[in-house]
């Protein structure tokens, strides 16, 4: 499936709507160029499953972890990791115990280790400046 929104709070929306269909054990696996909207849709997923904070990127620390009325939210963003074992050193693997929704930005940097059944989500820029051009997959590998 694939959406065209017109602006950050448009993707925001995506984002929320995309939470109604994500229990814990869900995997999310983003990828898109930097800027593309990775984390705006994060938020929105957030915002839907009822988290009223503030939700950034978590660049520096590589994963956030919020409780939602929904379960537990983990927000990954894999952009400083150079591939999958320096990721396994992390302790990345526990978050795949199927207890909480994972979310997962820069995805490919942890392609050999994601669980064969995911959500891909690849956000591309669109034709002018606002558009992102959002893409859904469900996965088995």
């Amino acid at each position: 499936m694939e959406i065209t929104t017109h602006s950050p709070e448009e993707t925001e929306a995506l984002g929320a709507r995309l939470a109604q269909s994500l229990v814990p054990g869900d995997v999310v696996a983003f990828s898109g160029d930097l800027g593309a909207g990775k984390t705006a849709l994060t938020r929105g997923i957030l915002r839907g499953l009822g988290y009223p904070g503030r939700v950034t990127s978590p660049t520096f620390a590589i994963a956030n972890e919020y409780d939602t009325p929904h379960g537990r939210v983990v927000h990954c963003d894999l952009y400083r990791i150079p591939d999958s074992q320096a990721l396994l050193d992390t302790g990345f693997d526990e978050y795949l115990d199927g207890s909480a929704i994972v979310l997962i930005e820069w995805s490919e940097n942890a392609a050999g280790i994601l669980p064969a059944h995911r959500k891909t989500v690849h956000i591309a820029y669109g034709n002018s400046n606002n558009d992102r051009i959002v893409t859904f997959e469900e996965d088995d590998v």
